[in-house]
């Protein structure tokens, strides 16, 4: 069984260029569990790096970071709000005692933080390797309950493959590596002290956080259609997501008039769909899709989705300096037509 662990990301505020280039040498040596750590935007982070010499304290619950990047943006941060580590690179400001912080010119100081963070995500890096079990073996799993045990004899995790798991939050990577899956019967509870989630959540954290390609083949040269909303909460849908799934309740297409349709294309767009796919959102099988999708699709002129956007026809819609306005036949930048749970 292969091994695989997950990328985790930083989002930074305050440092300059230079700053940045210099973290950015620092990091892919720095993890002590040999993790990949890569920096992303704020939204996406699993923590959050924020310069103290460009750190304002507003109030005892508010900070304010300045841009470190000529015209970049300063970022106000509610702490209270905040549901991921924050980190500080010194120099601090006064009466600011973070948990976290290092010094920018010592990677030794930078290693310490981050296995700190490590530690601090060991849940979610356990069910990443949960999630990626899941999928190497679901061709020989049914729909039942198995517990997974390490072969020190811990139990280090429970699945519901109908829709729910758990997993010990103390365990680590190599606890996954040849662990038994044994079937339970299908009334078997989760433990209560494991972090609970749904079979949907840990397959699209796993999605994002694989560097593997999870894209079925046929996925890149059947038809695709939308099949169901993902049962996730919609705060962890990218805009990405969210227009595939706009696109795909509209009209079916291949992967390659979707990248005609959307303007992702190659690897992110393979990641988008994959993610999608695991949770169960779309569908190569025209008989699994929505009806409701197939009938849109059956109402509108298909022709129209195939075309580049320069392409379309006119409205005589005109913009402010009285040129001709080009718009596709759909508002693509209203809501989808989803409901989530």
């Amino acid at each position: 069984m292969s091994f695989e662990l997950p990328l985790l990301r930083i989002g930074m505020a305050g440092f300059s260029l230079e700053q940045q280039e210099m973290l950015g040498r620092v990091l892919p040596h720095a993890s002590p569990g040999g993790l990949t750590w890569e920096f992303s935007k704020f939204g996406e982070a699993d923590a959050l790096w924020l310069y103290g010499g460009r750190t304002q304290i507003l109030s005892a619950t508010t900070l304010r970071i300045a841009s470190g990047v000529p015209a970049g943006r300063s970022v106000q941060i509610n702490m209270p709000d905040v549901d991921r580590p924050m980190v500080f690179a010194r120099p601090l400001p006064r009466n600011l005692q973070p948990e976290l912080a290092f010094d920018l010119e010592d990677p030794e100081s930078v290693g310490a933080v981050l296995g700190r963070l490590e530690t601090w995500l060991r849940p979610t890096i356990a069910q990443f390797c949960l999630a990626s079990q899941v999928l190497e073996q679901e061709s020989a799993l049914g729909s039942g309950v198995y517990h997974v045990t390490a072969l020190n004899g811990t139990l280090i995790a429970v699945v519901d493959l109908r829709g729910d798991a758990a997993v010990l939050p103390t365990a680590s990577p190599m606890d996954f590596v040849d662990a038994m899956w044994t079937a339970r019967p299908r009334d078997a509870k989760l433990p209560d002290q494991f972090t609970h989630t749904s079979l949907s959540q840990l397959m699209w954290h796993y999605a994002l956080r694989t560097v593997r390609d999870v894209l079925p083949r046929r996925y890149r040269t059947e038809m695709l259609y939308f099949r169901r909303p993902p049962r996730l909460p919609q705060r962890l849908l990218r805009d990405s997501h969210l227009l595939l799934l706009r696109e795909l309740s509209m009209a079916p297409g291949t992967f390659a008039e979707l990248q005609q349709r959307t303007g992702l294309v190659g690897v992110q767009l393979a990641q988008d769909l994959a993610a999608l796919y695991l949770v169960g959102a779309i569908t190569s099988n025209p008989k699994r899709a929505s009806q409701a999708s197939l009938r849109r699709a059956e109402g509108s002129d298909s022709s129209l989705y195939s075309q580049q956007p320069s392409q379309l026809p006119a409205s005589g819609v005109r913009d402010s300096r009285g040129s001709a306005s080009r718009l596709q036949p759909h508002d693509f930048t209203a809501p989808a037509p989803l409901s989530f749970d």
